[in-house]
This record gives C-alpha cells, structure tokens and sequence, in this order.
C-alpha cells in the first residue's frame, strides 16, 4: 500500500469471468495521478493494444463487448479531511451517445468504499452472457447472479444488495434505462448521486452489469499526517470564509445559480431560444428551501453538504422523499423545457435517479423535441396524443419515465437530441457539441464557457473548465463576460485544473476557494511526493491532451470543436446578454496557439513537452 494509494487495481472480463488482482503502477500515478489521469492512460494503453490486433479505434461498438469501462478512484478519494474527499470517475473507450471518450463523474460514498475494499480503481472488460452483479468486499471480488435484480429501479437494486452485503457498503448500479441502453443511462449510487453523463450506464447495461457493491474497512493513509492536518486545517477555513462553499451552497445548494444566472441574461429557456425566463424565481434554489426541503445532506466526508432532501407533500406529483434537484437538473427539465412548476421537476428528477438517466441530455432532449413539435416538424400522431408544448409540466414528466423504457415518442428521446433532430429534419435544433447535450448557461452571454463548450474533449460540458466561476460570479476574480479577449488563456487553465481535481479524485465545489498551490501542498503530504502548483498544472495538462489524442484516433479534431449555430448566428433577442452571439473562431485560434495544437490535434513537440509516449 502507498500512500494515497492501495495499491491495488481489479480486473474483470465478464465474458470469461475471470477476476485478477494487478498493482497500481506508481510511476504512471506519479504522471496521472488517478481518478480520470489514470483512467485515460488506462484506456490509451488498451487502444494501442487494439491496433496492434488489427483494430481501429472507428470501429469499436460503444455497446459492443469491446468496450471498457474503468471505475478509478484518486489519492484524495476517502481522505479523512481532505476538502470534499468523497467521489470517484467512471471512464470508457466511446460513448454510445457521442462516440467520443465516456467520462463521469458522481459523488455520494462509493468512491471512499472503493477504496476501504482495498481498490484503486475496477476495470471491466467483455460481457456478461447473463446479467450480474460484481461485489467487492475486503479485497476480494466476486461475480454473482443479478437475475432477480433485471428490471428493477436503481432504488430497489441498491436496497436489496445493500441487505446482502451484511456491513457497511455502497452500490453502484443502472436501472431500466441503462438496462434499455438508453444512449444517456446514468450510473447512479446511493439512490441519488449519478456518474451522468456520455451513457455509461447504457455501457454497463450492454453488459449484462446490473451493478457493483463495494465494503470494507482499509484506511487511507497519509505520508505526512501532521502536516496534511494542519494543511487540511487552513484549506477548509478558506472554504468557510468562501461565499460559494461557506454560504451559498449550504445554504440554497446549486440551485442558488437559477435567479444569479437568470440574472446574467444566460439561463437558457426553450431550448436555448432566449436565455432569460420570468418565472425563474418560482424554480429557484430559494423557493425550493421554502417550501420543498426537508434537511440538507452531504456526500462522504463533504465539509460542504450542497445536497437537497425534499419532498412534494400534495398534489399531482407527489413525493414524500428524495434528493435533489441540483441546478442544472432544474434547468434542464424546467427552464430549457419551459415548465416552470418546481414539483413537476423535483418530480421528473426523481425518476431519472430511479430510472437511471442523466438529467442534463434527458431535459435538453425533451426541450428539442418541444421546439420540433411547436415548429410543425413532428406530426402529432408520434405523439400518441401527448401534448408536448414548452410549459406543460405534466408531458414533461410522462415522457421521463417513456424515454426509460422505450414506449412510444420515448424511443426516440432515448436518442439523444442529436439524433432525435437529426431524425426530424432538423439538426440544428439540438443544443449540444460532439453529441453531448448543452449545460445551463448560455455563452452568448459568457464567451469563455462557449469556448469551453467547444473544446470540451468528451463534448457540451461545463465542469471541463468551468470559466462561470470568473466570468460570472468573480472567482478567482472578475472578469467581463462579454469579451472574447484572455477567454483562451482562462480555458486551459480551469480545464488543466479541472483535470487535476477529477483525478485527485474529490470535487469541483472545493476550487471556488481553493487553487493549485493548495492542491500541490495537500497531494504533496497525502503521497509524500513534493509538487508544486507548477507540477500539478503539467499534470492536468497532460491528462487533457492524452485525452485528446485518444478523441482524434475516433475522428473528431477542430471541425468539431464548435457550438450549434443558434449560439454563433443568433443574437440574445433581450437581457443582460441582448444582442450578443459567440464569436469562437477568434478564441479557439487563440486557445489551439496556447495548447500547442493544430485544427484541434496536439503537435509531436507537445506531446514530447509533456512526456506523452504514443
């Protein structure tokens, strides 16, 4: 065991059902760190493997047996005081719903039981002739029957192998969706935390991996644990002192960005047609702590404790308990869609945590499928008489549970947009880049996260480089939203940063307070090693361009770093933002300079720079 580290990595090939133990390659840890470094270099290395079999990367099926899929914990993963030390990173070769990279990213406490079972990371091979479970407890692994567990909520699967591991533990498991291969199926644990987006819960489903269960009760230790305690120490005083992690996130969770965002002019109402909505505050963080939460809740370890427990006592979308909804699963199913009825989307919430399907591409696809049908280009027939209008809170929730199981319009929504536009006639009408729906802040008001957007490796995605820190809510300082000029420079940098945190692994909220020389100094006395705020960017940006040269093997290079046209021709017809398109060319040439690429391809002396071997 290092420290950090276990030490340790899980092999498994379902199709032969073989299970092996191999150790963590420290010296790749040392360049990667783990979590989503170690993962990416993981899946490099298998690509290879492939192409020298005569494979090419084009040709692997994201649903295929070929396809693999890595769980990956990082050195900050079940660190007893660690700012936000309870997540973990979920990596494949392809996307179903993209065919670029798959990545998510959950919460909860999986990531922590991973490691006190005794694992770094799991890496899933083939498929399942027949649907199982995979358990991890004390170091040891087992396949088992999950016969009984097919066809069940990702509610019920997690409650019953919770009663068979007899101890402490944590489930990761997919629910109809992901059985169904819906292209964005969700891995969900503990009942309501998610690794949402790409569709890795449709990889598992493809499968036959109903889920995994993991226990055990291995420490995490640390090489310096006096000084990590003092560091640790001044870290979360300057979370507390921070007015995101010390007041607004506690207090109103993320959903305190609706009326901010709404605001800026940039909250993108039906289907990104303007990007300010006038109900905005009946669906806000503030209206769901007056009249819908229970308690706040926190993942494992979380000096935060962001989480929402509410319920719907009354009415037509009752329910007396669950999680959520974060902002961008209010914006999606509310504000995209126009449905401004704040229990119709705790409730479609709901069942996208027990169906298992990523809030952000269910409601943006819902939202498309609005505007094709206000647009006359889906008949009313396919509707099977749904009234499937921007607002009408009770369609909305119906075609949630639709799109899980493939009935009727919902085998179409289970597309994606992308495909559900392409389908209709109508492409352009899908907000989303490489494939992966949009998140919840339009860039026509905030240039650096269109250029984020653009660049994004796994496709539309905010916490790549989340530039809304500066660009709106001044940290670590204040910059103009609306400017073009240093937005390339700000992009690498958070997605550099972004990459380090993701395989650390711990979560993004911590950076609102925190920046790289207190990760250097924290990750410096958890593995002992000595790095410095410089060592750590190199790091992140060396994860961000292995990704990148793994995304060009499957075809997508600067053609498709790019937004849907609506953001680059259309103006913000009112608002903050009024006016206003994305001018990207200007910055992505500026950003391609800075990253040492060409049309969207790391050069050879980059990659040389950065000790990448290919």
């Amino acid at each position: 065991m290092s420290n950090g580290y276990t030490g340790k990595v899980l092999e498994v090939n379902l199709s032969d059902g073989t299970i092996k133990t191999v150790p963590t390659d420290m010296e790749i840890a040392k360049k990667y760190l783990g979590g989503k470094g170690y993962a990416t270099y993981l899946l490099y290395k298998i690509l290879k493997e492939y192409e020298k079999k005569g494979i090419a990367p084009k040709d692997i099926n994201p649903l295929g047996e070929e396809n693999v899929l890595i769980f990956a914990t990082g050195p900050a993963t079940g660190v007893v005081r660690f700012p936000t030390p309870g997540r973990y990173h979920v990596m494949a070769l392809r996307s179903p719903l993209t065919g670029s990279v798959a990545s998510a990213n959950s919460g909860g406490k999986w990531g922590p039981y991973l490691k006190f079972a005794g694992f770094d990371a799991i890496i899933i091979k083939g498929k399942a002739e027949e649907p199982v479970y995979l358990e991890v407890v004390d170091g040891t692994a087992e396949l088992k029957c999950a016969a009984d567990l097919w066809g069940r909520t990702t509610f019920d699967t997690t409650k019953i192998l919770s009663g068979r591991v007899g101890k402490r533990c944590s489930v990761a498991c997919i629910g109809p969706a992901g059985e169904n291969q819906v292209l964005f199926a969700s891995i969900m644990n503990d009942d309501h935390r998610a690794a949402g987006r790409t569709g890795v819960g449709a990889i598992m489903g493809s499968k036959n991996l109903k889920a995994i269960v993991v226990a055990g009760d291995q420490k995490v230790e640390v090489a310096k644990p006096d000084e990590f305690k003092e560091l640790a120490k001044t870290a979360l005083e300057k979370m507390r002192k921070n007015p995101v992690t010390g007041e607004g996130l506690p207090t109103y969770g993320t959903a305190v960005l609706v009326n901010v965002i709404n605001n800026a002019g940039i909250f993108p109402t039906k289907n990104w047609q303007t990007g300010v909505n006038e109900k905005a505050d009946d669906i806000s963080g503030e209206t769901l702590a007056k009249e819908y939460l229970i308690r706040n809740g926190a993942c494992w370890g979380c000096q935060i404790g962001c989480a929402r427990i509410t319920k719907v006592e009354t009415g037509p979308f009752q329910i007396l308990y669950s999680e959520g909804p974060e902002y961008e699963s209010i914006w999606s199913l509310g504000g995209s869609t126009n449905v401004t009825d704040l229990a119709a989307i705790i409730k479609a919430n709901h069942l996208c945590d027990e169906l298992g399907m990523d809030t952000i591409s269910m409601g943006s696809t819902i939202a498309a499928a609005m505007e094709l049908r206000e647009k006359g280009y889906i008949p009313d027939e396919d509707l099977e008489g749904v009234d499937l209008r921007f607002g009408n809170a009770a369609a909305m929730v119906e075609m949630v549970w639709r799109t899980a199981y493939k009935s009727g319009f919902g085998k179409y929504l289970a597309l994606g947009s992308k495909r559900l536009a392409e389908i209709y006639g109508n492409p352009e009408l899908s907000m989303s880049v490489k494939g992966l729906e949009l998140p919840a802040y339009d860039p026509r008001g905030a240039k650096g996260i269109g250029l984020n957007y653009a660049t994004a490796n796994r496709g539309g995605c905010h916490v790549t480089g989340y530039t809304i820190s500066p660009e709106i809510l001044g940290l670590p300082e204040k910059i103009d939203p609306l400017t073009t000029e240093g937005k390339a420079q700000w992009v690498k940098a958070f997605q550099d940063f972004t990459c380090v945190v993701n395989s650390a692994v711990n979560c993004l909220f911590a950076t609102f307070a925190l920046g790289a020389e207190d990760y250097a100094t924290l990750l410096s006395a958890v593995t002992g090693w000595d790095m410095s705020s410089e060592d750590i960017m190199k790091i992140g940006e060396r994860i961000y361009n292995l990704e990148r040269v793994i995304i060009n093997k499957y075809g997508f290079d600067g053609k498709d770093d790019t937004l849907p046209k609506r953001l680059l021709a259309e103006p913000m017809p009112e608002g903050a933002a009024q006016g206003q398109v994305v001018d990207l060319e200007k910055m992505k040439e500026e950003y391609y300079k800075l990253r040492g690429w060409v049309n969207g391809v790391p050069t050879e002396e980059k990659l040389k720079e950065l000790e990448i071997e290919l």
